[in-house]
């Protein structure tokens, strides 16, 4: 197996995500990419960054020898992994004063403050719980 495909693998396997039903979860969005685009990555973008916005780059600069299949699904596959990466990452923000309320001291820990952070949604405002839903966790 390839670098690439194992990368997506893993990925897929190790990302947790308990998304909404309107929204694709990481593990089908990789598995996706994998699927539809997994040969034409390792034909065309070896050694580009396994990152969404460098992909869709390279896949897009080699739109001429990228399978039709390829081209259909990519862009709603790494699509649905900025918007997760995208929510992930201003989740903190969203939810500061949940994580300043009931998590102390853990807040800082990002492990544990997603932890209590999730264990307090039934307290935590609506803005928030919206948050935790864009990024997948509930």
């Amino acid at each position: 197996m390839t670098r690439i495909r194992l990368f997506l693998c893993i990925i897929a396997l190790s990302v947790p995500s308990l998304a909404a039903a309107q929204s694709m979860k990481f593990e089908e969005a990789a598995a996706m990419l994998a699927a539809s685009c997994g040969k034409d990555i390792d034909d065309n973008c070896r050694g580009v960054n396994l990152d969404a916005t460098r992909l869709r780059e390279c896949l897009g600069r080699n739109q001429d020898v990228v399978s039709a299949k390829c081209k259909a699904d990519y862009p709603q596959a790494l699509g649905a992994i900025q918007q997760r990466i995208t929510a992930r990452t201003s989740l903190v923000k969203l939810c500061n004063w949940e994580l300043n309320r009931f998590c102390g001291e853990v807040r800082h820990d990002p492990v544990k403050g997603l932890q209590c952070l999730l264990e307090s949604t039934k307290k935590a405002t609506p803005n928030c719980n919206k948050a935790i839903n864009a990024a997948g966790y509930q």
